[in-house]
């Protein structure tokens, strides 16, 4: 398989959106407080390169978010084209950003994107967090053929 280092995420914008907009929920992993990875599925709503997840804040995801603000998500319905992306995760406390992003998701049409009110009530619930996932490595493969790899720091 070879590997395609690019420079921008708008060589593969189309095609990682396409994808994570057709499976919706991924696998996300999280690392716990004693350095062992742990998985659950989340549903984040990108705009762009950009992923936001409305979630709760009482959970055990947010202890390990606490202790380590890296995790690794995979999207994967046809196992020969699977997506990956490594982000960095940062918990919007603004309630401005947050009612942005509660719009966001609330706008984008479903299945994609849902109304978060029937789940949290309202934007001002206490325990409704929202995360930014802030990708630093996409991958967007189509096995055996090849490997589209983005690093951030490849666009500085």
């Amino acid at each position: 398989m070879e590997n395609f280092e690019i420079a921008s995420f708008e060589e593969i914008r189309e095609e990682f959106l396409q994808r994570v907009t057709q499976v919706i929920w991924c696998n996300v992993a999280t690392i716990d407080t004693q350095g062992r990875p742990r998985s659950r599925i989340l549903h984040p709503v990108w705009e762009g390169h950009i992923g936001w997840v409305a979630t709760r804040r009482n959970t055990l995801k947010s202890k390990h978010l606490d202790h380590t603000h890296y995790v690794s998500l995979a999207y994967i319905t046809d196992v020969a084209k699977p997506v990956y992306a490594d982000c960095e995760v940062t918990w919007i406390d603004d309630l401005a950003e947050k009612t942005r992003i509660w719009n966001f998701i609330k706008d984008t049409p479903e299945p994609v994107g849902y109304d978060p009110t029937p789940i949290f009530g309202s934007v001002e619930n206490e325990n409704l967090g929202v995360l930014k996932l802030t990708p630093w490595r996409i991958e967007v493969a189509d096995f055996p053929i090849h490997r589209h790899i983005w690093h951030v720091n490849k666009e500085l």
